[in-house]
């Protein structure tokens, strides 16, 4: 089986952050975000420039992007939501870019959300289409995005429909068409984490069939309810070679947004496990899985709580000499499992009732 080319953007600054204590320095997040820059990601969502009136997490932003050490061959951004936000983040550029991303008509399919979220209705975010169209004219681009944000539900207004969705993306698709530019992107957000599997097969199926030289899917899925890990996997099946699947996740799984109802709940699939899934499938994320643990572990140390995440865990999938000893003591809390990457040693005053040493599977490793 084939599939699609897989970009990961690491949002465990912006999106992360943004429902975590302002408590949290800028010393500190300096030093997650070095951290999360030698991992391998090659795309990192370093904040938002917003007014903290509303996030007051990000307030310090401009500190943030000054502070730390950028790594070569890393795509840094940032979210700006408007003209005062973009011209905040165009005085950081470089180490930051514009996201590489053709232009996009974005819509929230639930108008509760977007009244809550961004102070705009969602008539007001399609009377915009026309200025996001002319500007586009102005630069001479040839491709454009459709994108519908709470797209698959609403914690204020139930669950939406296929038909809805695509009636919207439709909708935008003829604008540009009738602009003679070609739409070869889709974006589908789930703030509310109301996406299933099955759900996100049949709307990429439907796009496929409706719109084929769209090859580019961007998804910004939300795990409050454990869905976000398994409908990318969903996507990763119904897409194939010639395809781009652009994933945001964030370490830890942390994250949420203060507006949709859920809080802290409403996390992201877990960069790290994401990571570990996709290396399994055999597909190259150019990922030290062991240097994005040890982010985490960071992440963990910020909020002072464990991150919603699995593999920073229990640790990605033992194989030859990584196999745990056979005498490994018990092991019941989260730090003693982290003897995958410190040693059993965190585990020592650990009993082990069993009434003789185990035999080391010798053979085992060896064909390991």
């Amino acid at each position: 089986m084939t599939y699609p080319a897989v970009h990961i953007t690491e949002e465990c600054l912006r999106e992360g952050m943004q429902i975590e204590s302002v408590d949290i320095t800028v010393a500190d997040k300096v030093r997650l975000l070095d951290a999360l820059s030698r991992t391998g990601l090659k795309s990192i969502m370093v904040g938002s420039f917003v007014s903290p009136r509303y996030t007051p997490q990000m307030a310090q932003i401009d500190e943030l992007v000054r502070g730390f050490t950028p790594v070569e061959g890393v795509t840094y951004t940032a979210l700006a939501l408007n003209q005062k936000g973009r011209e905040r983040a165009a005085e950081h550029m470089p180490p930051l870019s514009r996201a590489d991303r053709p232009p996009m008509l974005f819509t929230h399919l639930c108008d509760t959300f977007v009244r809550r979220n961004a102070n705009m209705s969602q008539a007001q975010e399609i009377a915009r289409w026309p200025v996001t169209v002319d500007i586009a004219r102005e630069r001479g681009v040839t491709e454009a995005a459709i994108a519908v944000n709470a797209a698959f539900g609403s914690n204020f207004e139930g669950e939406f429909s296929l038909e809805q969705r695509m009636d919207l993306l439709r909708r935008q698709h003829d604008t540009w068409t009738d602009a003679g530019i070609a739409v070869t992107s889709v974006l589908l957000g789930d703030p509310m984490s109301w996406c299933m599997p099955h759900r996100m097969e049949e709307q990429l199926e439907a796009i496929r069939a409706q719109w084929p030289q769209i090859t580019h899917f961007y998804l910004h899925l939300h795990d409050g309810r454990g869905m976000a890990l398994p409908t990318s996997y969903a996507a990763l099946r119904v897409l194939g070679e010639g395809d781009d699947l652009y994933l945001d996740t964030t370490a830890g799984g942390i994250g949420g947004c203060p507006y949709c109802g859920n809080g802290r709940a409403t996390g992201m699939a877990a960069t790290e496990d994401l990571v570990c899934l996709l290396e399994e499938m055999g597909i190259d994320t150019g990922v030290d899985l062991d240097a994005l643990i040890a982010a985490v572990w960071i992440v963990e140390e910020l909020i002072g709580r464990p991150a919603p995440g699995h593999v920073a865990k229990a640790g990605p999938l033992p194989r030859g000499a990584a196999l745990y000893d056979a005498n490994l003591p018990l092991v019941e809390t989260f730090e003693e499992g982290r003897h995958f990457r410190l040693g059993p040693e965190v585990a020592e005053h650990q009993a082990r009732p069993w009434r003789e040493p185990i035999p080391d599977p010798a053979g085992r490793l060896a064909g390991a």
